[in-house]
């Protein structure tokens, strides 16, 4: 695969990013819209001094969401081996029930 430059803009201002792929320069195009809709609706709804106020609420946004998302996955993990710990139980006593 070939690396192609591509430039997105982010409040405002252009940032040129090398991608490695048609489909991960769609993938940055998208981040950096949904970066630029989030400023706008912290805009509307916050006061704030620069486009720096909101670029750090939203890359805090940004931050809790992973982390929710990490503790939800990891919790699904979880369950997930203890269901398959439930499962060899059962199937063992059905073994010995035989």
């Amino acid at each position: 695969m070939r690396n192609q430059l591509i430039s997105v803009i982010i409040a405002e201002r252009p940032y040129r990013l090398t991608v490695s792929s048609e489909g991960e320069e769609e993938v940055f195009r998208k981040a950096a819209s949904l970066v630029n809709e989030k400023m706008k609706k912290y805009a509307s709804s916050f006061a704030f001094r620069d486009k720096q106020d909101l670029l750090a609420m939203v890359n805090l946004q940004f931050a809790v969401d992973y982390l929710r998302l990490s503790n939800t996955e990891k919790g699904h993990m979880e369950l997930k081996e203890k269901m398959k710990k439930v499962d060899k139980l059962l199937d063992e006593s059905l073994l010995e029930i035989s």
